[in-house]
């Protein structure tokens, strides 16, 4: 691999990957709530899924999904109705006794966030169609060659987003300003859902 197919690469995934969406509004929304370390399992069930995706698409499971596009519909479908789940979740009153313990994750949230995380599909399917091909190894190698360079860079831009929301939450030093901060990041998870359910061809009746 070349240093050329490298950057050409990087230049393509990294706003794919880095941008705002469901897995990194919910990391931000995790290190402001629960901190870095708290935030480690549900980045470790997100990053591990995309592992899969990898092996899944590059192994041609995306030509069964070009040929039943209903199983994008139910995931995207699932992803939008968790995804307002989450933004409830994160603006929901708490009470007294429930501030003094701050809600736990696990890498099983993070397991069932990218299985429904469309865009991630997308961005995997984007990476083989794009770069594959341009590979000059055997076909097992590049694919293997891909999985780990997507991970490497899943990995490093994910726990930007933990420690960006982390550090939000340091500024927010009373209860009303970690209200106001809660609500911000419901507010960010509603609007992809919504962006989600009204722009994605996905979620168009036929």
């Amino acid at each position: 691999m070349s240093m050329e197919f490298f950057l050409a690469w990087l230049a393509v995934m990294f706003p794919l990957i880095f941008s705002p969406g469901p897995a990194n509004i919910t990391f931000a929304a995790a290190g402001a709530s629960l901190g870095i370390r708290r935030s480690l399992p549900l980045l470790a069930g997100i990053d591990l899924i995309f592992i899969v995706k990898g092996f899944l698409v590059g192994f041609g499971l995306m030509a069964w999904l070009i040929h039943y596009p209903i199983a994008l519909k139910l995931l995207q479908a699932g992803g939008v109705t968790y995804l307002i789940y989450l933004a409830y979740h994160f603006a929901k009153p708490k009470s007294v006794k429930s501030q003094t313990k701050a809600p736990e994750v696990s890498i099983w949230n993070g397991i069932l966030i990218q299985t429904l995380n469309v865009k991630g599909w997308i961005i995997t399917f984007t990476m083989f169609s794009i770069f594959a091909p341009n590979l000059e190894n055997e076909s097992t190698k590049s694919i293997l060659t891909l999985i780990a360079l997507m991970t490497i860079l899943n990995l490093s831009t994910h726990l930007c987003w933990i420690v960006f929301g982390n550090a939000l939450a340091k500024l927010a030093t009373n209860a009303r300003a970690q209200r106001i901060q809660g609500m911000l990041f419901s507010l960010s998870l509603l609007s992809v859902a919504i962006w989600l359910a009204l722009d994605n061809p996905t979620l168009m009746i036929d």
